[in-house]
């Protein structure tokens, strides 16, 4: 009888010792001595309420990439089929979870101690950067006690109540603690012990004291750990700002995490470092092989190592192809790019408390947001790489300062930076010692290949393309470029292909199509706020005729017009003229009285009956000229809901003799523009791009006056259009882009609505729910020079009765249509009288 019970023990012991395998998915088999799936079992302490928020989250991100298997641990009527899930016999979800702690260890122990060679205790709300955790752990000799935490004494109010002796810790339960597999296997026999001998209500506490006690080991004293188990003091706000700092950058655990979304948030940003880091790993490798290729004499235009042996297994018509070495591979240099002429030389900017350029239109001016961000991540990710083995000798080196730098772009190559920098050296191995130092940092972030991809009916492919035409050896092009670096070649690439893509947008432009002819296309409405201007405005309508009605075909107009007793009949009988030449399109015009003021033609045409929500609006001026290209990049950068479009156009300069400019006692005239040489040289087919030089304009980075927008984005109660208490024009521009940004700005009230529990993003909220519905979707904007759009210069008169800003902004304008640098420096040097 006594045989018997035995083997029916032994039998249910089996099969219960199968089912914990199964619930990871484990494999009787797999052992750490056979399998690289065995570093690590994580346990994740959990309750009933958070198995379908926090713990599917867990799952979901970095539970799955756990480099061995990970389990949840709940109270024993706790139920997930899609989770890992050990309901606890015997165990609630009352807090403090000491039962839990305590019996999720135990656990760990009947099933899995030979199974894995380190085990983690985890709360549901850490967020866990799995690679590093394997390369850490991998560093540690498993098979000696170890109990690796953030080491705790407890706080000021804490004092004297948990029973610790002068010389004892406990590892924190917060962010994460582990244990190698000698210390679970000393501890989890006495864990009954330690569960009758409570001193505290500290789970964390207890366990320490048992681990002391039983394992003979206190948590880890090292003070490195504060970073690598990171705790945010924050609370329910932690990780709801933004994830570019140092202690994100370092750790390897974050803790808490209390929000699912937050930890949805936390996992991508996390996979776009790996992503930066894995494509870093390869230029390092395409740089091995190009050094290795040029040692073993292969010629670059060879991509064999032997004959039938390639270097890579995918060649080029691939999408499986692994990049040309000879570019990726490059050897950073300052010099590697050598200009031919004198235009080709790009200039240093420099960087200290404010930007200095010298050919911008604003040579002093303060250091934009988008370099600072830059600036920050260059020098994050050097420091990380100068630290990445200097703990090791005792030493870290800290920054504290960017004193001074050096910035240039080519937009072909990439960016060069030469950044001097203040540091701190701190050694705390042997003789201690803390020293200032500088350091010059000499940087190159290059740009590789230009990948294209195609989109038909918007569905964008999975792969890119990447552009490589093969040339023949024995043509010119290929002995011209045959010394040059392999981002000299990638260049001429890349202007063979912007010159094919715009001699074909030339040729669909001149017989009469759009690049995207024979889709369907959102109409455009063009906005002008007019006021007199009779003769400019007929310009403009044989431009939107020419261009909008006989080649476009989906594109309307509506003037917001100022009457005046003179100029409107006129104005008016060019629309009504031209509305019934074209009946079938929409030509529209408002007539307003009043002083004139721009933002409040612009708000009576947006609100207008004569145009549809679903149609995009321009607001443009009169004295533009546009081609049909304008308005394919209106319909593509204008996207519903999510995306508004500010063109930076080409402004022209004062076409007159540069003699006739600045003399003593010019002035500008006050009212219409006088005809100019330029003006009878100028092309009547509109369709005919416009010369673009620095001679004859410049781009006006500075006017935000032309906008594409949806006009249901634009009614958007949230978004308060234009201003209508601005008289005249100027300033009513920047106070909308102010709006939008505002607007933008509530992507991080969104996120402290997540954090404060006021939002849940996965739950469905009532109708008569009182918490606050959503913050609005955010409008990105886009910006980008249109050099198919052209303001066509005018006098500007500015008047003084203008406000003050207005005013100041008038006159800069004024000053940029002057001249070109080289004029006005031609004008000064040869003017005895300007001297």
């Amino acid at each position: 009888i006594y045989t018997s019970h035995t083997h029916t023990h032994t039998l249910l012991f089996s099969s219960y010792k199968l089912a914990a395998l199964d619930i990871i998915g484990l494999q009787p088999s797999e052992l750490p001595t056979n399998s690289q799936n065995n570093l690590v079992f994580v346990g994740v302490m959990t309750a009933k309420d958070f198995l379908h928020g926090r713990a599917r989250a867990v799952y979901e991100t970095w539970g799955k990439r756990v480099p061995g298997k990970i389990a949840f641990f709940s109270s024993q009527d706790s139920v997930a089929p899609d989770l890992p899930l050990v309901a606890l016999k015997g165990v609630d979800d009352r807090y403090p979870p000491q039962k839990k702690s305590f019996m999720m260890l135990h656990y760990m122990y009947e099933h899995y101690i030979d199974r894995f060679e380190w085990f983690a205790r985890a709360d549901d709300d850490v967020y866990i950067r799995t690679d590093r955790l394997e390369k850490f752990l991998r560093s540690i000799d498993s098979s000696k006690p170890q109990f690796i935490g953030q080491a705790g004494r407890g706080n000021s109010e804490d004092f004297g109540l948990l029973s610790l002796e002068f010389d004892e810790n406990f590892c924190m339960g917060g962010p994460g603690v582990i244990m190698s597999r000698e210390t679970l296997r000393r501890v989890a026999p006495h864990i009954p012990t330690c569960l009758k001998n409570l001193y505290s209500t500290h789970e964390d506490v207890e366990v320490g004291r048992c681990v002391q006690k039983f394992a003979g080991i206190p948590c880890t004293w090292n003070y490195e750990m504060q970073s690598i188990l990171h705790h945010n003091s924050s609370g329910n706000r932690a990780f709801s700002g933004n994830l570019k700092s140092k202690e994100v950058h370092s750790a390897i655990t974050l803790h808490p995490v209390k929000k699912p979304a937050f930890m949805y948030r936390l996992h991508a940003y996390m996979l776009g470092l790996q992503a930066q880091e894995l494509r870093q790993e390869s230029l390092l490798l395409h740089r091995d092989i190009a050094q290795m290729t040029a040692l073993l004499q292969i010629p670059r235009i060879n991509k064999n190592l032997a004959p039938g042996v390639p270097i890579f297994p995918e060649d080029e018509s691939s999408t499986g192809y692994l990049g040309d070495h000879n570019v990726l591979g490059a050897t950073p240099d300052l010099n590697r790019h050598r200009p031919r002429t004198l235009d080709d030389v790009i200039e240093w900017d420099f960087i200290a408390k404010s930007l200095y350029s010298s050919m911008h239109p604003n040579p002093k001016r303060r250091t934009e947001s988008s370099l600072k961000e830059g600036l920050t991540d260059v020098v994050r990710e050097i420091m990380e790489h100068i630290n990445n083995f200097s703990r090791q000798r005792g030493r870290v080196i800290e920054f504290r300062e960017l004193l001074y730098g050096y910035m240039r772009v080519n937009s072909l190559y990439g960016q060069d930076l030469i950044l001097d920098l203040l540091l701190v050296y701190k050694k705390y191995r042997g003789k201690k010692m803390t020293v200032p130092v500088r350091r010059h940092l000499y940087i190159q972030r290059s740009f590789t290949e230009i990948r294209v991809r195609e989109i038909v009916d918007g569905v964008v492919p999975s792969h890119a393309v990447t552009t490589s035409p093969r040339v023949s050896p024995s043509t010119d092009a290929t002995r011209h470029f045959s010394n040059a670096t392999g981002l000299d070649r990638i260049s001429h690439r890349v202007k063979s292909l912007f010159n094919g893509l715009e001699r074909l947008t030339d040729t669909l432009a001149s017989n009469g199509m759009s690049p995207n002819a024979g889709t369907r296309r959102d109409r455009i409405v063009l906005v002008i706020p007019l006021s007199g201007r009779s003769e400019t405005f007929m310009r403009f309508l044989r431009n939107f005729e020419e261009v909008a009605l006989r080649q476009d075909g989906a594109t309307d107009l509506l003037v917001s017009m100022y009457v005046e007793p003179v100029e409107t009949p006129m104005i008016v009988a060019l629309l009504d003229n031209l509305k019934a030449r074209y009946p079938d399109s929409r030509i529209n015009y408002l007539q307003l009285y009043g002083n004139f003021s721009r933002g409040v033609a612009l708000d009576r045409a947006i609100k207008s009956p004569h145009c549809n929500p679903e149609d995009i609006l321009f607001l443009i001026d009169v004295d533009m000229v546009f081609t049909v290209q304008s308005l394919d990049r209106i319909r593509h950068n204008v996207i519903r809901h999510r995306q508004i479009y500010l063109p930076i156009v080409f402004s022209e300069y004062d076409p007159r003799a540069p003699s006739t400019i600045l003399s003593p006692g010019w002035a500008p005239p006050t009212t219409e523009r006088p005809k100019t040489a330029s003006d009878t040289d100028r092309p009547r087919n509109f369709s005919v791009p416009y010369r673009i030089t620095n001679d004859n304009g410049y781009f006006r980075q500075f006017g935000y006056g032309l906008v594409g927008i949806y006009k249901a984005d634009l009614l958007r109660s949230d978004l308060k259009g234009f201003s209508t208490d601005i008289t005249g024009w100027g300033l009513e521009d920047v106070k909308f882009l102010e709006n939008v940004i505002a607007l933008n700005q509530r992507g991080n009230q969104r996120l402290q609505a997540i954090a404060d529990g006021r939002w849940d993003p996965f739950a469905a909220t009532p109708p008569d729910a009182p918490v606050p519905p959503p913050p609005s979707e955010e409008l990105s904007i886009f910006r980008a020079p249109d050099p198919s759009l052209v303001h066509i210069f005018h006098p500007i008169h500015c008047d003084t009765s203008l406000e003050e800003a207005q005013y100041k902004m008038c006159l800069g304008t004024k000053a940029n249509t002057i001249g070109s640098f080289s004029m006005l420096h031609d004008r000064f040097t040869h003017s005895q009288a300007l001297l």
